[in-house]
C-alpha cells in the first residue's frame, strides 16, 4: 500500500482517494480533496493559506527541525524479517513517541511564553486603573501628599504582584 502526500496541504492520501492532476510538462500533482485541488487551480500559495502544513512550518507554529521526524521517511527497499530487529524497532518507536511528545510540549510552551508576559502587563494596567476598588480610600489629604501616597501604593501593589 503506497501512501502519498497532498501537493497543497501535505496530508496523506490513501489508495483510492484524492485527485490527480497531470500538467502538460508531465508533472504529477496529487490532492487529498477538492478543497486543495480548487486552491491549486486558483493559483494560491500553500505557504500563505493558514490551514496548510507549509504555512504552519513557515510561521513557526509546528515543529519542523526535529530529528524524530527523520524516522518517518519513506524506505523503498524491503528488509528481511528478523525477530530481534522487529522487537528493537518496536521499542525504539515507543521511545521516539515519548521524545516527540515531550519536545512538542516544550515547543508549545516556548510559543506561549511571550503571551504570558502580555497578559501580565494587561492585568497590571487593570489594577492601576482600578486601584480604588482594591484598597480602601484614604482620608482627604492635600494634593501633593495624596499623589505621593497613591504612587507608593501602586508601587507596592506591583511589587506584590511580581513576587507572586
Amino acid at each position: 500500500m503506497r501512501l502519498v502526500k497532498c501537493w497543497f496541504c501535505s496530508s496523506t492520501i490513501y489508495p483510492g482517494h484524492g485527485i490527480q492532476f497531470v500538467r502538460n510538462d508531465a508533472k504529477i500533482f496529487r490532492f487529498c480533496r477538492s478543497k486543495c485541488h480548487k486552491n491549486f487551480k486558483m493559483k494560491r500559495n500553500p505557504r500563505k493559506v493558514k490551514w496548510t502544513k507549509s504555512f504552519r512550518a513557515a510561521h513557526g507554529k509546528d515543529m519542523t527541525q526535529d530529528k524524530t521526524f527523520e524516522f518517518e521517511k519513506k524506505r523503498n527497499r524491503p528488509e528481511r524479517y528478523d525477530r530481534n530487529v522487529t522487537e528493537d524497532t518496536l521499542m525504539a518507536i515507543k521511545k521516539i513517541d515519548k521524545i516527540r511528545t515531550r519536545r512538542e510540549a516544550e515547543h508549545i510552551n516556548k510559543r506561549l511564553k511571550p503571551d504570558k508576559k502580555k497578559v501580565h502587563m494587561e492585568e497590571m494596567k487593570v489594577i492601576d486603573n482600578h486601584i480604588s476598588l482594591i484598597r480602601a480610600p484614604e482620608p482627604l489629604l492635600d494634593g501633593r501628599k495624596k499623589i505621593k501616597v497613591l504612587a507608593s501604593k501602586t508601587e507596592s501593589v506591583q511589587n506584590e504582584a511580581m513576587e507572586e
